[in-house]
């Protein structure tokens, strides 16, 4: 007979493996999907992605990601995560205890912790795969710091408020700043573009499209096609920066936890809970805003500690 689990999770960036140290701490012997390229990142999550993270607390001199992700799989393993590296395929919250898909075979638990994320848009120029983390990142807090950066000339992909808040941030660092919209308006909110076209370092680049990045060992330069003129050009700058949005990973859930219009899961306020009871959601598939590894960990802390109620209450 197949064994019900306390708690099995599902994803393995900052907030599974939050949620993990915590779980077994709680002596729930967490069962953990850390996923096998799932998303086409690999296990780990998006800071798997980023090269020098500067803003982790008790890191001084800073961390290579992957390095981060490295320490906290061990720090799971070492208090008694059980981690399979396997990506779940399907969950059947139809009725207790829940079941678990992954290559063919099923698990049963009586509560799951969704951690799986939300990945990055890229766009797939030319050169994307070259020059990511060597001058391309779709996170300018996380990466905008970076000395490469610093006095220097970068470029932001998009016309939203992310993409205004991104290019605003950004002229902390950078000498000057391009906004690359693909229409002939901003689609942010009156007050966020009006904040970036009121900005001296931020120049505006309407119906334009980045098409390819260039350079040697990091991005130099980047082409850029006018849509409206059809006419190519060259921007001279050490960063481009995406922000067209991200892509919560959610689809294996079926529609059985409610989301938002993005495939956001919805969870109540202050809370990592569901609509669907023992089922809890932290860090960036349930977060459209803040997306950072300390928030996504925090919120992995509160998915552990609410499965340890649920289940001390008799579920």
């Amino acid at each position: 007979m197949t064994e019900t689990r306390n708690t099995i999770i599902i994803g393995s960036g900052p907030a599974g493996h939050t949620a993990a140290i915590y779980a077994s701490r709680a002596a729930l012997e967490p069962l953990m999907f850390e996923g096998f390229l799932a998303g086409g990142v690999a296990a780990g999550g998006q800071l798997t992605t980023t090269t020098d993270v500067e803003n982790f607390p008790g890191f001084p001199d800073g961390i290579l990601g992957a390095q981060l992700m490295d320490n906290m799989r061990k720090q799971s393993l070492a208090v008694g995560t059980e981690i399979k590296t396997e990506t779940v395929d399907s969950v059947d919250l139809s009725s207790k205890p829940y079941k678990v898909v992954a290559k063919g075979k099923t698990y049963l638990a009586h509560t799951i912790i969704i951690a799986t994320g939300a990945t990055a848009k890229r766009l797939g120029i030319a050169g994307e795969e070259t020059f990511w983390n060597r001058g391309m990142s779709a996170c300018a807090v996380c990466d905008g710091a970076a000395p490469i950066f610093r006095n220097t000339p970068i470029a932001v992909v998009g016309g939203g408020d992310s993409a205004c808040e991104e290019a605003n941030f950004l002229t902390k660092y950078g000498s000057k700043v391009y906004m690359l919209v693909r229409r002939d308006q901003l689609r942010a909110s009156k007050v966020m573009a009006k904040r970036a076209m009121e900005n001296p370092k931020i120049e505006i680049l309407y119906n334009t499209e980045a098409v390819e990045a260039l350079g040697d060992d990091v991005l130099q330069q980047v082409k850029v096609f006018n849509n409206k003129t059809k006419e190519e050009d060259i921007l001279d700058c050490n960063g481009l920066f995406y922000a067209v949005g991200h892509i919560p990973n959610t689809k294996f859930l079926d529609s059985q936890v409610d989301t938002d219009k993005d495939g956001y899961i919805i969870t109540k306020p202050g809370t990592a809970e569901t609509n669907v009871h023992g089922v809890f959601a932290c860090g960036d598939v349930q977060d459209r805003q803040w997306r950072q590894a300390i928030t996504a960990a925090g919120s992995g802390c509160m998915a552990a500690l609410s499965v340890e109620h649920y289940l001390a209450d008799g579920e």
